[in-house]
C-alpha cells in the first residue's frame, strides 16, 4: 500500500470516469496509465485508423494493428490489460454537434488532440459543463502541460486567447515530434488526471509546465485567470482549423525571413524596431531588449500607440518559433508597413545560437 494513497483513493478511481480525446501519441500513455490505475470508466474518442507511421510514437499499437480503428484496438488491448474496468470506444471526430453529449458522461476530460480546432472546442465545452481539463501539447522537442478549468481556475483561452490563422501554423515539414516526447507528456497528463480524481497533491492549475527534451529541463510559469473566459452562456463554436500546408503568399509581399545572425547584424547597423508578439508569460521567461511588446492575441483590437506612424519604419518581429510572428507580419503588412522582417525560428533559434539578449 502506497503511503498517502490507500483504499479511499483507489475507490475514487474505481468510481470515476475519464474521457481521452485522441488515441495518438499523447492519448496512448494516458490510456495505458489510467487503465493500469483502475479508473472505472475510460472513454476514448478518435476516428483515425492505425498507420505505419504511428508506430514510432504511439506505443499501444503494433504492425498487425495497421488499418484498424485506433479506438477498437485500444478497447481490445486495455480490456485484456484490466478486465475490471469499462472501456468505451467512440469512433468519431468531435465537433460542435456531438461534443456536449460526449463530455456530459465523464468526470474528467484529457485532451490529447493535435490541432487547434479541437483544443478550443474541448476547452469551451469543459467551461460550459464545469469539467476539469487535463491539457498536453507537443512540438518537435518541447512539450506543455497544464490543468484548466479546475475549481474556477484558468482555462486554455487564458493561455492562448484566440486560435491562430493559417500563417500561425507550422508548415508540414516542421511539425514533427521526437518519438519519446509524447510518452513523457502523456504520462504527466495521466498523473494530473489521477491527482484531480483522487484529490491529492498540488494540481497543475494556474501554472503551465514547459518541458525541453533536448536539454532535459522543465520550467513552470504562472498563469492568471481572465474571468471573461469563464463567461460562456452558450456553445457557438465556429472556428475551423486552417490547413497548414496551404499557406498563401502574395506577389506584393514586404516580409523577409531572416536568421538570428542576420537580425543581430540588422540591430547593430540600423534603427530597426524589434517587436515581441508572444504572450506576457512567455516574455517574462526571456526576451530580447530593447523591444516593444504586443501579443498576437491582441492584434484583433488594433495596433497600440507603440507602433510607429512612419510606414517605412523597419520592424523585426519575433515569437517563440517564428509562426506567430509571421502572422503578425501579415497583419502589419495589411496596415501598410513595407519593411518587415520575420525571425525564423524565433526565440528558440536566438537562444540556441547563444546570442545576447540585452542591447540596452
Amino acid at each position: 500500500m502506497l503511503d498517502g494513497f490507500g483504499t479511499e483513493a483507489q475507490e475514487k478511481l474505481v468510481n470515476s470516469s475519464a474521457l481521452v480525446v485522441g488515441a495518438g501519441g499523447l492519448g496512448c500513455p494516458v490510456l495505458q496509465y489510467l487503465a493500469s490505475a483502475g479508473v472505472g470508466k475510460i472513454g476514448v474518442v478518435d476516428d483515425d485508423k492505425v498507420e505505419l507511421s504511428n508506430l514510432q510514437r504511439q506505443t499501444l499499437y503494433q504492425i498487425d494493428d495497421v488499418g484498424e480503428l485506433k479506438v477498437k484496438v485500444v478497447e481490445r488491448k486495455l480490456s485484456l490489460h484490466n478486465p475490471n474496468i469499462s472501456i468505451q470506444a467512440i469512433a468519431l471526430r468531435i465537433d460542435s454537434e456531438n461534443i456536449e453529449n460526449l463530455f456530459s458522461e465523464f468526470d474528467v476530460i484529457i485532451d490529447g488532440s493535435d490541432n487547434f480546432s479541437t483544443r478550443y472546442l474541448v476547452n469551451d465545452m469543459c467551461v460550459l459543463l464545469g469539467k476539469p481539463l487535463i491539457f498536453g501539447a507537443i512540438f518537435q522537442f518541447s512539450g506543455q502541460l497544464s490543468v484548466f478549468n479546475f475549481n474556477g481556475g484558468p482555462t486554455y483561452r487564458c493561455l492562448f486567447p484566440e486560435p491562430p490563422g493559417s500563417n500561425g501554423l507550422p508548415a508540414c515539414a516542421d511539425a514533427g515530434v521526437l518519438g519519446v516526447l509524447p510518452g513523457i507528456i502523456g504520462s504527466m497528463q495521466a498523473l494530473e488526471a489521477i491527482k484531480v480524481i483522487c484529490g491529492i497533491g498540488n494540481v497543475l492549475s494556474g501554472k503551465v509546465l514547459l518541458y525541453d527534451a533536448l536539454n532535459q529541463e522543465t520550467k513552470t510559469v504562472r498563469l492568471s485567470l481572465n474571468k471573461e473566459n469563464l463567461k460562456l452562456d452558450q456553445f457557438s463554436h465556429t472556428f475551423e482549423a486552417p490547413t497548414p500546408c496551404t499557406l498563401n503568399s502574395t506577389a506584393d509581399n514586404h516580409i523577409v525571413e531572416i536568421s538570428s545572425e542576420e537580425l543581430l547584424t540588422l540591430m547593430q547597423n540600423k534603427e530597426v524596431l524589434l517587436l515581441d508578439v508572444r504572450e506576457t508569460w512567455e516574455r517574462n521567461l526571456s526576451k530580447v531588449t530593447p523591444s516593444i511588446h504586443h501579443p498576437l492575441s491582441e492584434f484583433i483590437n488594433g495596433l497600440n500607440e507603440n507602433f510607429p506612424k512612419d510606414l517605412s519604419q523597419e520592424i523585426a518581429v519575433y515569437c517563440k518559433a517564428g509562426v506567430r510572428s509571421m502572422q503578425a507580419c501579415e497583419i502589419l503588412q495589411s496596415h501598410g508597413y513595407k519593411k518587415l522582417f520575420n525571425l525564423s525560428g524565433g526565440m528558440n533559434e536566438w537562444q540556441a545560437s547563444d546570442l545576447p539578449q540585452d542591447f540596452d
